[in-house]
C-alpha cells in the first residue's frame, strides 16, 4: 500500500534568503572593520574623541551583533523545523500503521486498500480512478465492498474509524529532547 502518491507533504523552503542576508551583512561588517582599522592606524586612543569615527564603530558593532543574533535565530528555526518534520513523519507513519491494521482486520484486498488510502486523502472517485487506471464504476465497487467490510456508512465514517486510534493519545511531544513516540516515553 502506498500512502504518499500525488500529495507529498510540503516542505518549507531552505532558509536561503536569511543566509544570503547574513552573508551580505558579513561583507558589510568586514568593509566597516577595514575602514575603521585604516582610520585608526597610528592614532591610538585619540580615536575615541573623533566624532566621525564613533558612528562607524557603532555601526560595525551593530552589524556584528545583528549577525550573531540572526545566526542564533536561524539555528533555532532549523532545529524547530527538524522537530516538526519528525513529528509529521511519526504521525504519517502512525496513520499508515493504523490503516494497515484496520485493512487486515477488514480483510481488504490490495486494490481496496489503495482505494481507501486515496479516499482518506480526500481524492474524488474520478481522481482515484485516474490514479489507479481503472473506471469510476470499479472504484465505486471497491468503495461499496470497503463500506460493507468495515461497517462504515460512508466516507466520513470510514475516515473517522481510521483516525479514531490516533486521537486517543498524543503522538508526538515537540519539546526538545522528548521521545517521538508514546511507546518510547513509556519504555524510558
Amino acid at each position: 500500500m502506498t500512502l504518499h502518491p500525488a500529495s507529498a507533504l510540503h516542505r518549507p523552503a531552505a532558509p536561503g534568503v536569511l543566509v544570503a542576508l547574513i552573508l551580505f551583512q558579513i561583507v558589510c561588517t568586514l568593509f566597516f572593520v577595514a575602514d575603521v582599522a585604516t582610520d585608526m592606524q597610528g592614532r591610538g586612543l585619540a580615536v575615541l574623541t573623533d566624532w566621525h569615527l564613533m558612528p562607524e564603530i557603532g555601526a560595525t558593532t551593530g552589524l556584528f551583533l545583528g549577525i550573531l543574533f540572526e545566526i542564533a535565530v536561524l539555528v533555532r528555526l532549523l532545529r524547530r523545523q527538524a522537530r516538526l518534520q519528525q513529528g509529521m513523519s511519526v504521525a504519517a507513519g502512525a496513520l499508515a500503521e493504523v490503516m494497515e491494521g484496520w485493512f487486515a482486520r477488514w480483510g481488504l484486498t490490495p486494490a481496496e486498500a489503495d482505494v481507501v488510502a486515496f479516499t482518506v486523502k480526500g481524492f474524488s472517485i474520478a481522481e482515484v480512478a485516474g490514479f489507479r487506471g481503472s473506471s469510476e464504476a470499479t472504484v465505486k465497487t471497491h468503495l461499496n465492498a470497503i463500506y460493507r467490510k468495515s461497517g462504515a456508512a460512508g466516507r466520513a465514517q470510514l475516515i473517522s474509524l481510521l483516525v479514531e486510534d490516533l486521537l486517543r493519545a498524543p503522538l508526538v511531544d515537540l519539546r526538545p529532547g522528548a521521545p517521538a513516540r508514546p511507546a518510547e516515553r513509556d519504555a524510558g
